[in-house]
């Protein structure tokens, strides 16, 4: 199946849908050093990357007429930090916000679905108008923005359009669901909003793939049956103590009759435990992307991800410190920083995909990406709907 990929980053979202069995027609990105990692695991031959046509520019600036009619999808994460609890909350104002250039992509491509990400600061109160203004702009692509028109006024004639219920033109049904990728089995605790579309004349109906782990399922394979600790090797003495409101609960998961169905969150340690200790001389092995960065410090806001647990959200860096919340927190209290490939571990890129520049900037586009596992669970489940016609 046929895909575009927009604001596609240093790759996971693309990745992941390319694993679905999407061939991406064109890959836009605009920042030179996300494409640099592209461009660089290009060269080493890796899979699908390696055939990927990447276009480093502006997407404002992409021209559309080249790729053919009848696109199955359309995806990309727009930037989110015009809308992310770490930035300036700036919505609509801020240049960075590239909805409406996701807007103009459904319009001139007309995919049969699309698939959008964001940070889940989307569906703030705040910010409930523009989000409504960005999923009637997505439902009806073609009515565009005029000249000199305010968005609250746009917004204005979406709703009154919506409010008619006239099904002429190009419409897409749209729904949204804010999704823990940690409930997918991604090591990580990462809430996103994501919006998928269909066209509306292809009839179909679909609903977000169901949760497939649990914290209580994770719960469980501790502290009832253990074999969590088992699997790892952890002695009785070596595990953490149990908080008396996690103890409540493990007491009600040991009394039931049958474990939970679900499979166990998945940990840090379930992610990073085979590889190497990185701070023994300062690199790790024949490990790409697993050098030791030292500075780590525990402050504010940034206590680090404890290892029995997923992971902390990865963030890119650009506000405060880079990667302070990027760090592994041991039980006696100290800290030390994910190496960027235990980062690509949480964010479940291939041990084979390589990532370019100094460790802040990698860690600046694996705090961006989406996971790979998400993105591919997300797009497997929108082409099974898409085959089945």
């Amino acid at each position: 199946m046929r895909s575009v990929e927009l604001f596609a980053g240093a790759g996971g979202l693309a990745l992941g849908i390319a694993h679905a069995g999407f061939n991406h027609e064109a890959v836009v990105e605009w920042n030179n050093a996300s494409c640099n990692t592209i461009r660089a695991n290009q060269q080493r031959g890796i899979h699908p990357v390696d055939h990927w046509p990447l276009f480093e520019t502006d997407v404002r600036t992409f021209d559309y007429s080249a790729i053919a009619p009848n696109l199955d999808l359309l995806a990309g994460g727009p930037p989110c930090q015009p809308f992310s609890l770490a930035g300036k909350h700036a919505g609509p104002s801020d240049a960075r916000d590239m909805f409406p250039e996701a807007v103009r992509a459904v319009r001139e491509l007309q995919p049969r679905a699309f698939l959008f990400e964001n940070v889940k600061g989307l569906l703030r109160e705040s910010f409930a108008q523009y989000f409504e203004y960005i999923y009637l702009q997505l439902s009806y692509p073609e009515i565009v923005r005029r000249g000199g028109e305010q968005w609250m006024d746009h917004l204005l004639r979406l709703e009154q359009h919506h409010t008619q219920g006239r099904q002429a033109g190009l419409l897409y049904r749209v729904l949204f669901s804010q999704l823990n990728a940690a409930d997918y089995g991604v090591p990580q605790r990462r809430e996103r909003v994501i919006l998928v579309g269909f066209r509306y004349d292809l009839g179909f109906n679909w609903a977000f793939p169901r949760p497939t782990h649990s914290y209580d399922a994770l719960l469980y394979s501790q502290w009832v049956s253990e074999a969590y600790w088992e699997r790892h090797e952890v002695s009785l003495g070596a595990r953490p103590q149990l908080s008396a409101k996690l103890q409540k609960r493990v007491d009600h998961l040991r009394a039931l009759a049958f474990p939970p169905l679900d499979q166990p969150w998945r940990t840090v340690r379930d992610a990073i435990a085979d590889l190497p200790d990185p701070t023994l001389n300062g690199v790790a092995g024949n490990v790409s992307n697993h050098r030791f960065n030292p500075g780590a410090r525990i402050y504010s806001g940034h206590t680090g991800s404890v290892l029995d647990e997923p992971a902390k959200t990865l963030k890119a860096g650009d506000h405060g410190v880079p990667g302070g919340e990027n760090m592994l927190a041991f039980s006696d209290g100290q800290p030390r920083y994910f190496t960027v490939r235990e980062s690509a571990r949480l964010q479940t890129f291939p041990d084979d995909y390589a990532f370019s520049g100094s460790w802040t900037e990698s860690m600046r586009q694996l705090g961006n990406a989406v996971p790979v596992t998400l993105g591919q669970i997300l797009a497997t489940s929108i082409r099974n709907r898409l085959e089945m016609g």
